[in-house]
């Protein structure tokens, strides 16, 4: 069976942000590093570096290789909490370490990747039968920062 894995490029530092991310992720670690031995477009050998590592049960490689294209929205990294003690712990963190908070959820870390911090609970209420439950959640949770699950569940439940 294939394995997919995500592939993050960093123009430098990669090594901090992957650091970082297994610090504060759960179930998280850090795998083979290695250092690609020949010249390559990003420069001499040695000047590009791998890591690979995983964040819960998903697979990243993190490539440093200098500048190439910055993180964009088009991306983001999706981490399904299930209390709030544990989408403050992480979001705090993030804006600890210099990120920047967005909306709905999202922020952006310091090295420009986009993140959404969110309860596992909020796919299952946008996707309710009820539509109108729905809808009031969706307006709710559009119109936050950071997620307030009870915010959320009140306006679930009416």
């Amino acid at each position: 069976m294939p394995k997919v894995i995500s592939n993050l490029w960093f123009a430098e530092q990669a090594r901090e942000a992957v650091e970082f991310y297994v610090s504060i992720i759960p179930d998280s670690r850090i795998g083979r590093t290695t250092i690609l031995p020949a010249e390559t477009p990003s420069g001499p050998p040695g000047s590009v570096e791998l890591i690979e590592f995983t964040l819960g049960d998903q697979a990243f490689l993190a490539m440093k290789a200098g500048p190439l294209d910055s993180f964009n929205h088009s991306f983001s990294i999706s981490i399904l909490l299930e209390s709030q003690a544990e989408i403050d712990r992480i979001w705090d963190a993030f804006l600890a370490n210099g990120g920047t908070p967005e909306a709905c959820g999202w922020l952006k870390d310091r090295w420009g990747l986009s993140w959404q911090i969110v309860p596992r609970a909020l796919s299952e209420m946008i996707a309710d039968e009820d539509r109108e439950r729905a809808r009031r959640v969706t307006e709710v949770m559009l119109g936050m920062v950071k997620i307030d699950v009870v915010a959320l569940e009140k306006a679930f439940n009416g």
